[in-house]
């Protein structure tokens, strides 16, 4: 496998607000300096449902290495942002962990501050900002999934298959410019078919079989798994993570007709200290957590992705498993510049297109 891309993955979801923050206005008490609290504001993916996750493991060695607890807020990436940006003036997140391009546009909006946390010289220069604002904690990758059962073999393999009335009501991807996973669809099928239009060529005809917006990645792997839809988007951290308790899905990655190679791009959980953050502190500490030998080994065996520290090599069956998933698979780079400059262009050109 070719791996040239910068790292970036995933995803979308309800946001699950810890009760104590639902009610902060003005200044809140939590914004004393020693109070032993780190709030994250993350894209969805890296905890578990039943509490089996990377977030689940990491954060309670966290609290119990250092005393401080972890306030979780969860939603897809662009609304990750959006909440943190309406925050500004009384920010309440310390730590914001999210997909490419939003972890760009959130430095952009002036939410992040720079620190580099420990461990982050071993992170490939790819994969964090030059100027300390973020870095990537857990690497990924875009893909696609399908009911294995009711579509064994390589069915679907193009993007064109799709196309096919069988999918019609039984094929949905979520939202971009809400969800990563939903912006990476616009993403990659602007790479595959060679620029804006003819991607939203495609996306207008694809529309006549698409249930609809979703603004959760994670929540079509379960309709998936149960036949109610047979294909939907994600990443491939959240899809083998989810595959452990949903036995019928597939991870694949749709490639042009004709193509030598199907083709995916990192898509990395990139995390980020909040600018003005309540616990600046303690939101250092925990970013250096995530990146300690003992978390990055956890990423494939217990969160199913894999680790951003490029030092760490795991030997674990995930991290076997993992590398096959990939083979065969064309790594191309996304220009985040470009993706970030012009977002909002894209997303309204795929509104346009699919009448969303």
């Amino acid at each position: 496998m070719q791996r040239t891309l910068k790292p970036l993955a995933a995803t979308v979801g309800s946001l699950a607000l810890a009760a104590s923050l639902s009610a902060c206005g003005g200044t809140s008490a939590a914004s004393s300096s020693d109070e032993k609290i780190v709030t994250v504001y993350s894209a969805d993916g890296l905890k578990g449902e039943k509490g089996d996750g990377w977030y689940d493991k990491v954060f309670q060695d966290f609290e119990k290495k250092t005393g401080i607890k972890v306030k979780y807020v969860e939603g897809g990436s662009g609304e990750m942002v959006q909440r943190a940006l309406r925050e500004k003036s009384n920010t309440q997140a310390d730590v914001i962990v999210t997909l490419p391009p939003f972890i760009q546009q959130a430095d952009s909006k002036g939410l992040l501050q720079a620190y580099q946390p420990a461990g982050s010289d071993k992170v490939a220069a790819g994969d964090k900002a030059a100027d300390g604002k973020w870095t990537s904690v857990v690497n990924n990758y875009f893909g696609f999934i399908k009911n294995k059962k009711e579509l064994p073999g390589d069915t679907p393999k193009t993007w064109e298959d799709l196309l096919d009335a069988k999918y019609k009501g039984k094929l949905q991807y979520s939202t971009p410019g809400v969800a990563g996973d939903g912006t990476a669809v616009v993403i990659k099928a602007m790479h595959d078919f060679g620029g804006k239009d003819a991607a939203m060529a495609y996306l207008k005809k694809l529309q006549a079989n698409n249930v609809g917006p979703s603004s959760s990645t994670s929540k079509l792997a379960p309709k998936v798994d149960k036949g109610e839809i047979l294909v939907a988007n994600g990443d491939v951290q959240m899809n083998f993570a989810q595959a452990k308790s949903a036995p019928n899905l597939g991870i694949w990655f749709p490639a042009k007709a004709g193509a030598a190679k199907p083709t995916t791009f990192a898509l990395p959980y990139a995390a980020g200290l909040v600018n003005k953050a309540p616990h600046t502190e303690n939101g250092k500490k925990l970013l250096d957590f995530l990146l300690t030998d003992a978390a990055q080994k956890d990423v494939s065996a217990i969160g199913g992705g894999f680790p951003a520290r490029s030092d760490i090599k795991p030997t674990d069956a995930n991290a076997t498993a993992l590398a096959k998933v990939l083979e065969g698979v064309e790594v191309f780079t996304p220009d985040w510049t470009d993706v970030d400059k012009n977002l909002k262009e894209y997303v309204d050109a795929w509104k346009t297109a699919t009448g969303s």
